[in-house]
């Protein structure tokens, strides 16, 4: 009986302990737990990385057409981008761009989900179903997890436009001030003489004196403040050049020689485009004399 008291006391004993040691354990844990995801320094990457990034709409302005069709074979398995082109596991995308979401597309059958959204694919719209479709239209029966990668979507955006659709980007925002009170950056002041000497950069295409011939480009002589993509002396201009609109003013000017293929995708002006602000204002005021 003795012997037996003194079993018992003991499994007590090594019972209690064990008790204790996983509640120690779990409180440890928690801790330790608590302090990773509160890390002030983790908090601080990850606000570091939420201020880092780059608006869709600056993308969007430096967007390659050629690299989004090269993003596109990651859909070609389910869809198709041809004008007339068939549906298949999804719906054709040419002419997507623009279109009200869930509709036409050639009796497409889509999800509930997605016809439930309503509203039309800009570039706001079609941002936020390419990262992620799911998120976008919760039960979509889009399989296809999405693109993290926000220069993927955007060039994917302006390949996906240059077929037939030929939307106008939206305004990149302006760059923040980075402290309180600090000076809004001085705009850039074109020197005619700096942009004349710029300028032979464009003369393989183009001719700029009074009355020249078109070339492979059209002559430039007088376009600052005309119609884009009107007279020139009949110059054969792209569709997706005719279709902007608007006149060569400063904004415009400065927008398509920063990037021709992002102004107007579709265009056919081969020439990449001029990454200096200044020298783009020196040919810009350049142009501008040439009258």
């Amino acid at each position: 009986m003795a012997e037996s008291d003194r079993f018992n006391t003991a499994a007590g004993w090594v019972l209690f302990s064990g008790i204790v040691a996983l509640g120690l354990s779990a409180v440890s844990s928690g801790y330790f737990a608590a302090d990773k995801v509160h890390s002030p320094k983790a908090e601080e990457g990850a606000a570091g990385e939420a201020k880092g990034a780059v608006a869709i709409e600056t993308l969007l302005a430096s967007a390659d057409v050629a690299k989004g069709e090269a993003v596109f074979k990651k859909c070609a398995s389910c869809h198709t981008a041809n004008q007339g082109g068939p549906n298949g596991i999804g719906p054709n995308l040419y002419g997507v761009m623009g279109e009200a979401i869930a509709a036409g597309r050639g009796g497409f059958a889509f999800s509930d989900a997605l016809k439930g959204k309503g509203g039309k694919w800009d570039f706001t719209t079609m941002n936020e179903w390419l990262t992620s479709p799911k998120a976008f239209a919760p039960g979509t029966k889009m399989s296809f997890a999405g693109l993290p990668d926000a220069a993927e979507r955007a060039n994917l955006m302006v390949y996906l436009n240059s077929l037939g659709s030929n939307l106008p980007l939206p305004a990149a925002p302006a760059a923040a001030a980075e402290g309180e009170g600090a000076a809004a950056p001085a705009a850039v002041v074109g020197d005619a003489a700096a942009g004349e000497k710029s300028f032979a950069k464009c003369k393989a295409c183009h001719t700029i004196n009074p009355g020249g011939a078109n070339g492979i480009g059209p002559n430039l002589a007088g376009v600052a403040g005309e119609a884009v993509a009107t007279g020139r002396g009949g110059f054969a201009f792209s569709d997706a050049l005719k279709t902007k609109g608007g006149t060569w003013d400063d904004a415009t000017l400065d927008a398509w020689l920063t990037n021709p293929k992002a102004f107007a995708p579709g265009t056919k002006m081969t020439f990449a485009g001029i990454a200096d602000a200044q020298e783009r204002a020196n040919i810009i005021a350049y142009m501008k004399t040439a009258k």
